[in-house]
């Protein structure tokens, strides 16, 4: 329905302005750099009035200590930044997952990688200065809401963003940034500092003022890792002074001065698009926002299974579930459009991701189960509450969560940082036909699992100005802990298709540490003794059906007391 156009009477006045149409070609920002590839680690973070020239200074130490092709490694990063070689590791990692193209001599940014493109490295080293969105007005709900969400932390009072609870009772999604919202600042941010970008991928050549700056074709393609144009067209093809450059003859470089008069028109077209676009919404946006519904109404206004999302035009490549509550929700591969998936506000339901991706985000979810099922860059859990995630993936980042149990599969040490609470850590521990083929298909290594090593980083988050107060120095961030072995069970996922084949859990992918398998084997050894125990009793057929009808009350019993029956009814009607 949201995208049926209704023509109004002929005497009615539109109620909101025409949207603009979109331009042929919109320059946009990466959102997977500014998404994923923020770390509050200090010393990666430059003042911004000295910005500039730190990174220029750095990028001689860098170059002096670059290995062959320019290649930056961790022991060069570390000693140039004056950092732990296992930080620098982390960054480039994290440099890793959000190049804009495979990048074979980075790798996965660990072991015995050659190390990340200089040019690379320096842009991933400029946004570290980057301040993300702030919510467009003040939480004035807290006393209403404290007990659910206790202030046991010195820096509860700074953090970004609120409980799941909160924004539930409060209503104050209305004023947290929209996907819009987010990428008009990030390209606001592109375009006051572009000139300074552009001076660290420039070459020095013989000349004065703006033409001893010039970039090569092969340097301007780097600018990729931070915007794109909508269409998929590349940087260089875009470009009126590269464009149709004969690949056998490398194109002449251009100075910098043109590049960025030219990224500067791009930039500035995209946020008058973007503002007139935001200018059209304004209206209807509002009116929904007033009416003030409840997460439950809401669910009410869309079929289960269907995904609420705005502006379906501007996010090609992004999935949205989003404000589901009390239900299941289930997401194949073919239902996923894009490399990326967004989990937003869904509360008190289970939600099925079974499908080979590059990203994925879990936000302000409370009192839920979250299965993803082959994520081959990075997943993100932010500020989530009594959630269980079970997730296949290279990376993870965890940040701001409470009473958390996370069943991991990840090739990486999990990134923990921001206020947690009462987080678990536990072996991955599910499975669906296709999943095996999906780890292929994103790169995940289910012979390498780092579920128990977390790297854990400071409270504090830098690039958040409301958790970063004036005069707070930071702490570590509170680590997660094992789950305890005789507790973990196996997630069964059904098949809501007949003609899938169904495969025990033993098919997950991911060996059980041995503790794990030991209380597993013990589990099933006490289920099979209870069944020969039933087997072996000498009962009448009246008794036989009294015993039955008993333990079907008590499994009912059970599945309404736990809450699954809920899902029983919702996946019975998909």
């Amino acid at each position: 329905m949201a995208d049926e156009t209704l023509d109004p009477p002929p005497d009615a006045a539109p109620s909101t302005p025409t949207p603009p149409a979109i331009p042929a070609a919109l320059l946009r920002p990466r959102r997977e750099a500014f998404e994923h590839g923020l770390l509050p680690i200090p010393k990666l973070i430059f003042p911004e009035g000295t910005l500039a020239q730190t990174l220029a200074q750095l990028k001689e130490k860098l170059a002096a200590a670059a290995g062959p092709g320019g290649r930056v490694g961790a022991a060069a990063l570390a000693e140039a930044l004056q950092i732990p070689q296992e930080q620098a590791a982390l960054a480039l990692g994290t440099l890793a997952a959000v190049v804009p193209a495979e990048d074979p001599a980075l790798g996965d940014g660990a072991g015995d990688a050659a190390g990340g493109d200089i040019r690379d490295v320096l842009l991933f080293l400029y946004i570290q200065s980057y301040k993300r969105l702030v919510p467009r007005s003040a939480h004035k709900d807290s006393p209403a809401v404290a007990d659910v969400w206790p202030s046991t932390s010195a820096f509860d009072g700074y953090l970004s963003a609120l409980s799941p609870i909160q924004l539930v009772r409060s209503n104050s999604r209305r004023f947290m940034p929209s996907q819009a919202d987010e990428e008009i600042h990030q390209l606001s941010y592109l375009q006051k500092h572009m000139a300074n970008i552009l001076t660290l991928l420039a070459d020095s050549v013989e000349g004065e003022g703006d033409d001893s700056l010039v970039l090569t074709m092969e340097s301007f393609e780097h600018l990729g890792f931070l915007v794109q144009f909508s269409e998929g067209t590349s940087l260089s093809q875009a470009a009126t002074f590269f464009a149709n450059s004969d690949p056998d003859m490398p194109a002449a470089p251009v100075t910098a001065a043109q590049v960025l008069d030219w990224m500067s028109q791009n930039i500035a077209s995209s946020l008058e698009y973007s503002a007139e676009r935001s200018a059209a919404k304004e209206s209807i946006q509002q009116t929904v926002s007033d009416l003030d519904v409840t997460m439950a109404e809401a669910n009410t206004s869309h079929p289960r299974n269907s995904t609420p999302s705005s502006n379906p035009a501007y996010y090609k490549n992004v999935t949205f579930v989003e404000g589901f509550s009390k239900t299941s929700v289930v997401k194949h591969a073919s239902d996923v459009k894009g490399n990326s998936i967004k989990v937003l506000n869904c509360h008190d339901s289970v939600i099925y991701i079974l499908a080979p991706l590059k990203y994925a985000t879990v936000y302000g979810c409370s009192d839920a189960t979250v299965v993803l099922g082959a994520v081959g860059k990075v997943v993100k859990v932010e500020h989530c509450e009594r959630v269980h995630i079970i997730a296949a993936a290279k990376r993870i980042c965890i940040a701001n969560c409470r009473e958390c149990i996370f069943y991991l599969g990840v090739n990486h040490q999990p990134l923990v940082l921001g206020d947690n609470h009462k987080l678990q850590v536990a072996p991955f521990n599910t499975c669906y036909p296709q999943l095996r083929d999906h780890l292929m298909q994103v790169g995940v290594d289910p012979s390498i699992n780092k579920w128990d090593q977390p790297f854990v980083l400071g409270v504090v988050d830098p690039h958040d100005s409301l958790s970063h107060p004036a005069g707070v120095s930071d702490v570590k961030a509170e680590s997660a802990t094992c789950l305890d072995p005789d507790l973990f069970t196996n997630f069964l996922i059904p098949s809501w298709f007949g003609d899938e084949r169904q495969e025990p859990t033993s098919c997950n992918p991911f060996p059980l540490p041995e503790i794990y398998g030991a209380f597993q084997s013990k589990k099933r050894s006490a289920l099979e003794d209870i069944q020969k125990t039933i087997r072996e009793l000498q009962l009448d057929e009246n008794r036989k059906r009294e015993l039955a009808t008993a333990l079907h009350a008590q499994f009912k019993d059970w599945l309404y007391a736990s809450g699954n029956i809920r899902q029983l009814y919702c996946l019975q009607g998909d």
